[in-house]
């Protein structure tokens, strides 16, 4: 019972290491953090605000992270996830992408949305109000396959 003990008194000291140890928060103090994105692809508001509760916090540089995000080593999980979704789209990076590369992002994000991938069950766990019904789905699709359709015709005039 011995080595029970010891085992749990040295991971209770790295829980309470890791409280001291935090990864980056992914704030930016940027308050357009996504304003080209939506200039150039104009959603309406019903989209915006879909895009803000169920997009946003993993894929762009700004998350408002919960009260639990600041505990290892939930924050840890919280930071890989938010750090995997920046790679596979960051819309407050929407300026460093080609034409070519805008329309196959939406095409993904499309992709994404009506297979139930995104957002992810992580997430919604937590985040009841990212949860996308049917209608919500439908609304996001058709404004994502007329926002491709402005970048699909500038890789025809390039």
């Amino acid at each position: 019972m011995k080595i029970v003990k010891k085992i749990a008194v040295v991971l209770l000291g790295v829980l309470i290491g890791m409280q001291f140890f935090q990864p980056e928060k992914n704030q930016t103090e940027a308050a357009d953090y996504v304003a080209l994105f939506e200039t150039e692809t104009a959603p309406p508001a019903p989209v915006k605000q879909l895009l803000k509760t169920a997009c946003y916090d993993c894929h762009s540089n700004h998350t408002v992270y919960p009260w639990y995000g600041n505990i290892a080593p939930i924050s840890y999980w919280l930071d890989e996830h938010i750090e995997h979704g920046k790679e596979e789209l960051n819309f407050s990076d929407w300026a460093s992408y080609s034409a070519k590369k805008k329309e196959h992002k939406l095409e993904e994000m499309a992709e994404e949305v009506e297979e139930g991938e995104m957002p992810l069950n992580e997430y919604t766990w937590t985040h009841s109000e990212a949860r996308l019904t049917e209608d919500q789905k439908k609304i996001l699709m058709d404004w994502v396959n007329a926002a491709r359709m402005k970048y699909q015709v500038a890789q025809q005039q390039d």
